[in-house]
């Protein structure tokens, strides 16, 4: 029979940008924790979160998460917040000097891939990206579609 523990154990709440993956290539990931309020958490926590358009911005040597939006939480009453404020990510010195420099090349920007808690912390992974062309999207649904068919093969062998 389970434990009590584990019968009370909850699915961790994890959010994929899916969008982002699709529109960027991305070549380099950080991991950053993201200030956020009481209620903004227990909305996460129902993963009541979309951040398929957000995006970050680096402003004196800090990096600010944009456009993700948090739902209110139903019994926050007054203590809710704006869905869509700005939140501000914390990352170590050197990694946002790290990231600033490889921004500054033409092309690339920060993009937030993943939401997830670890140890009870709120967690973004945020990517250094650049843009696909169209016709590089199209190679790259191809190239999945054509990895699916052999697997399917495979699968029936």
């Amino acid at each position: 029979m389970a434990s009590k523990k584990e019968a009370t154990a909850h699915k961790p709440v994890s959010l994929l940008n899916r969008k982002a993956f699709h529109e960027y290539e991305i070549s380099e990931t950080f991991e950053a924790g993201i200030v956020l309020t009481g209620t903004e958490v227990k909305s996460l926590r129902l993963s009541r979160a979309n951040i398929a358009e957000a995006y970050c911005r680096i402003t004196d040597r800090e990096v600010w998460l944009h456009n993700m939006h948090i739902s209110p939480y139903e019994q926050g009453n007054i203590y809710n917040t704006e869905p869509l404020r700005t939140r501000k990510l914390l990352l170590h010195n050197w990694q946002i000097i790290r990231i600033q420099a490889h921004i500054q090349e033409k092309g690339l920007t920060l993009v937030p891939t993943k939401l997830y808690f670890s140890k009870g912390r709120a967690k973004v992974v945020i990517g250094i990206a650049r843009g696909r062309k169209l016709y590089d999207k199209r190679e790259n649904i191809a190239s999945k579609d054509r990895e699916r068919e052999a697997r399917r093969e495979f699968a029936e062998r």
